[in-house]
């Protein structure tokens, strides 16, 4: 399967799904999300950054330096209250708008435009 960047106006809610699960750093988020993806999705780091302090400075995540699993310093985020409550809007927006785009793919062109 090809790789995949997230469209525009995804990525803040693919970043809270995976934060909903627990803290992690960048790259343990951009590893989520290409694992659960079955490797699909690829996020450039420039991208996942932008949306993380972006996120941070909206009060949706918190962040704190700790040690990763291979004890390398690393920035930690997790979903703070309002984030939870963002990420459930996210999924209500961005699963509209899948069904929309489906029911475009799946029209009969008999049906548009009458």
């Amino acid at each position: 399967m090809a790789d995949l960047a997230p469209i525009s106006g995804t990525l803040d809610g693919l970043i809270l799904k995976t934060l909903s699960w627990g803290p992690r750093h960048g790259y343990g988020i951009a590893r989520w999300i290409r694992e659960a993806s079955g490797d699909a999705v690829v996020i450039e780091d420039r991208a996942l950054y932008l949306s993380l302090h972006r996120m941070e400075a909206r009060g949706w995540i918190g962040s704190e330096w700790a040690y990763s699993e291979n004890n390398r310093r690393a920035k930690f985020y997790r979903l703070t209250p309002v984030g939870r409550r963002q990420l459930a809007r996210e999924r209500d927006r961005l699963t509209s708008y899948a069904r929309a785009i489906e029911r475009v793919f799946d029209a009969p062109a008999w049906e548009v435009g009458s």
